[in-house]
């Protein structure tokens, strides 16, 4: 992460209830920082990261070129890692070609994860057939490489559960990255021993509501933490945020609201899923010193509206 020099540059990007500090490290794993909402500010999002205790993100790498652009930055920043791999929505331009230069980059030391890849049955940008064909491929992939699976997943768990079956044996670990679905599909997850991702989709009263019966299910073990950021800001945060862009930096609020339904600390969950974020990417650990302090967020009781 950039040396924080000055908080004046860092501070304006998010109002003064919305400045969160873990109590310890976190990984966030699912963070799209090759959007462009992030080009003009990079740097300042990186260091509010930093100074809110998200001290390693994985940056998710959806098609070719974002992937080339993700381990680009992990390049010039510390604390940051990628993983490459073809969206379902982009699966209609899987190629031999596409398949050896995605191998390419799984060689890279940047690169964490085969992913994002998976099925959409949602929106079907690309047809189901062609999801499930660029899937396979990446999953031979994974087993290639050794690498963990960063998984896409929207209306079609039981598929990707039956998909999943025939090659769990020969894949290290695989994440179901930002989980909004419904019990049963979660627990065919967990029964497979995959890891589940959980985002701000829980902060959303409309939507995500029916994740606040299901957290306590997801052993700490196999539970880790994301944004997806700039998408799905979590909707009850204490205040307005000018753009709505979500960032990093309000990670820790996302953490807070899980604790909460899980009935356990924020201190708790933040340890147990950046232990086991770190494990499962085979990313060391930041040092000690570089922690940012005691959380000195605002006070609101969890899982409540401001």
């Amino acid at each position: 992460m950039p040396t924080v020099h000055s908080s004046s540059s860092i501070d304006k990007g998010l109002p003064e209830a919305l400045r969160f500090r873990s109590p310890t490290p976190l990984v966030d794993i699912g963070a799209n920082l090759t959007h462009e909402s992030f080009a003009r500010d990079l740097e300042a999002t990186l260091q509010r990261a930093h100074v809110a205790g998200v001290q390693t993100l994985v940056l998710t790498g959806t098609e070719l070129h974002n992937a080339e652009q993700a381990v680009a930055l992990c390049q010039r920043y510390p604390g940051l890692y990628a993983t490459a791999g073809v969206h379902p929505h982009h699966a209609s331009d899987w190629t031999p070609q596409l398949h050896n230069a995605m191998a390419d980059l799984h060689r890279l030391p940047e690169v964490v994860a085969v992913g994002e890849c998976g099925l959409d049955f949602n929106r079907n940008f690309s047809t189901p057939s062609e999801q499930e064909r660029a899937f396979e491929a990446q999953l031979g992939l994974a087993v290639e490489s050794g690498l963990p699976l960063f998984l896409h997943e929207r209306d079609a768990g039981a598929r990707m559960c039956d998909i999943l079956k025939s090659w769990r044996d020969d894949i290290r670990h695989a994440v179901v990255h930002c989980f909004t679905a419904d019990k049963d599909t979660l627990y065919g997850y967990l029964d497979q021993d995959l890891h589940i991702g959980l985002t701000g989709w829980i902060c959303d009263e409309r939507r995500g509501h029916h994740l606040r019966e299901l957290v306590a299910d997801i052993p700490a073990d196999r539970l880790m933490v994301e944004t997806d950021c700039p998408y799905l800001l979590p909707r009850n945060l204490p205040a307005k945020l000018k753009g709505r862009r979500h960032e990093p930096a309000l990670l820790p609020w996302i953490v807070r609201e899980i604790a909460h339904w899980r009935g356990e600390s924020e201190a708790q969950l933040a340890a147990s899923t950046t232990t086991t974020a770190l494990a499962f990417f085979g990313i060391a650990a930041p040092s000690a010193s570089s922690n940012n302090g005691p959380n000195t967020g605002p006070g609101d009781t969890p899982g409540e509206e401001s």
